[in-house]
């Protein structure tokens, strides 16, 4: 059996089914590419059991092979050759694990950049900043994920406002790389996508890889899958950007698209925490025609899979290309509602058996007390201290510490508060009652990581900083590590104190404000009560 399928091999039978041998990423595109018909950049997945090979015994010899012939076939596709100094193909390696571990394995943008490609993609392009940003961006990510330098050694500092600066900075770059790396970054693209290919695979084996799985559950032998797909770019001109959006809101559950766009941008600022990203809405000023078609493409996916789904797309020149497509991980709260709409959506139609299957007790359970937390209030003595955006719904009180070493070091409840989160600090998030960033959007690793484990966050709490040991916020207030503060999920808010109960009756504000969930409740009632 092959190891390698391109995204529209026919594999009689429907690819998002086969999360086990592609992957969910190999398997979205797949099924967007053949299922669909959607404008998906071509590429191709080798597979799961590749990755477990690789992890057994090494490199299989016959992967070079299949490699080459897939490149050769998307050579064709696209019109452009990988390593041509006149009109370079570039791709992006991505990985894919059979299950969701958002953040937690690695990825590579802009691969086929070197000295002679970037002339070449600056002439054909007409855009030289655009040309040289890549390779900065190609650079320094090959640096950090494939030969493991930090990424703070690299000083790569803001990017250059002019192609010029963007040189200079590149040339500083590949020094520093050498310097500490001991070798160049390669100049021939196919020992970049092995080297490349290799990293993804070995991310499986991470630290920040492994804390997520014990936290999930996830099995040890799983392995990833990793798709080698053209590269379309969110970074050049204008008329560029990228982003993430739900098809529904995962913290509420409202039927309405749910997430951030950047433009001129590539989809790690979005997901990364580190850019200040903008509502999904802003697509429709900036870019109409092709948030008209996203809108219309939402609605397709979510009909075809009966489910919210979780979408990244690149707008690259005012056209719209679909990166990425998965069923969405979305909070208790948010579980409810959703189940119990697409019950009443006659377009999907969901089972009772089906809701009930999505929503079992422990997310029920779970539900209630988000909601109950929803109606509480702070109590007296505690102030406001900041609004960012409630990324993950609940409201919990806990002492501040600044680094994840220092949350899994405490023996109380604590709220990690970071400038951005980034998977290395999933251990921590872990061991924490609450999160809190300064920085990143609704769709950002902390936004993501949080709601997918039911942690209340607050991110972008951009009236913050951190400095030394302590918070403070531009109207002169004052938080040190150690001290108490409360983060509300739901609106945002963040308060320097404990927050206290401050409603008689949780249960009737509960049933008020969640009706979706006594109608689950009378389902499970009546199967309970059925005849087996």
């Amino acid at each position: 059996m092959t190891g390698v399928y391109s995204f529209d091999h026919d594999h009689d039978g429907p690819a998002r089914e086969l999360g086990h041998l592609l992957g969910g990423k190999g398997a979205g595109l797949a099924e967007m590419t053949g299922a669909l018909g959607l404008n998906v950049p071509p590429g191709f997945t080798i597979t799961v059991p590749v990755c477990c090979e690789y992890l057994r015994t090494g490199w299989p010899t016959s992967l070079d092979a299949e490699i080459r012939a897939h490149i050769a076939r998307l050579e064709r596709a696209m019109g452009r050759q990988l390593g041509d100094p006149n009109d370079p193909l570039l791709v992006a390696v991505r990985s894919g694990a059979p299950v969701s571990m958002p953040g937690m394995l690695d990825t590579v943008l802009n691969l086929g950049l070197n000295d002679d490609t970037v002339l070449g993609l600056a002439r054909r392009s007409g855009d030289d900043r655009f040309a040289w940003d890549s390779y900065r961006r190609f650079l320094t990510m090959f640096a950090t994920t494939v030969m493991g330098l930090d990424e703070e050694a690299l000083e790569p500092g803001t990017a250059g406002a002019t192609p010029e600066q963007l040189r200079g900075q590149v040339h500083a770059l590949r020094e520093t790389i050498g310097e500490l790396a001991g070798r160049p970054v390669p100049a021939d693209p196919f020992q970049q996508l092995r080297e490349a290919i290799e990293a993804v695979f070995r991310s499986w084996g991470s630290p920040r890889a492994r804390a997520y799985r014990d936290r999930e559950s996830i099995d040890e032998s799983m392995g990833t899958g990793c798709n080698i797909q053209a590269m379309v770019f969110g970074n050049r001109g204008e008329n560029s950007g990228t982003g993430v959006v739900f098809t529904r809101n995962p913290s509420t559950g409202e039927a309405l698209p749910y997430g951030d766009y950047l433009p001129r941008a590539q989809g790690e600022d979005v997901v990364a925490g580190n850019t200040r990203t903008l509502p999904i809405t802003h697509l429709a000023e900036h870019q109409p025609d092709a948030y008209t078609e996203l809108m219309s493409t939402l609605r397709r996916l979510e009909l075809h899979y009966r489910d919210v789904c979780d979408v990244e797309f690149t707008v690259e020149d005012g056209r719209l290309w679909l990166l990425q497509t998965r069923v969405g991980k979305r909070g208790a709260v948010a579980a409810v509602r959703i189940a119990v709409d697409m019950a009443d959506d006659d377009a999907i139609a969901l089972t009772p058996e089906e809701v009930l299957s999505r929503v079992p007790e422990p997310v029920r359970a779970r539900a209630r007390a988000e909601v109950a937390a929803e109606v509480l209030a702070p109590g007296t003595g505690s102030s406001l201290f900041a609004t960012g955006l409630g990324a993950s719904p609940g409201l919990v009180s806990g002492r501040v510490v600044l680094t994840a070493e220092d949350a899994l070091c405490a023996d109380e409840d604590v709220i990690l508060v970071r400038t951005s989160t980034s998977p290395e600090d999933v251990a921590g998030m872990s061991a924490s009652v609450g999160i809190l960033t300064t920085r990143g959007g609704l769709v950002s690793h902390a936004a993501v990581v949080a709601r997918d484990w039911g942690i209340p966050a607050v991110v972008g709490a951009d009236r913050l900083a951190v400095t030394g040991d302590e918070i403070r916020s531009q109207d002169g207030l004052v938080v040190r590590a150690g001290e108490i503060i409360t983060v509300d999920g739901g609106s945002g808010c963040v308060w320097i104190g404990e927050v206290r109960t401050a409603v008689a009756d949780a249960t009737s504000a509960v049933t008020e404000r969640l009706p979706h969930l006594l109608r689950i409740e009378q389902w499970a009632g009546r199967r309970e009560v059925s005849p087996a």
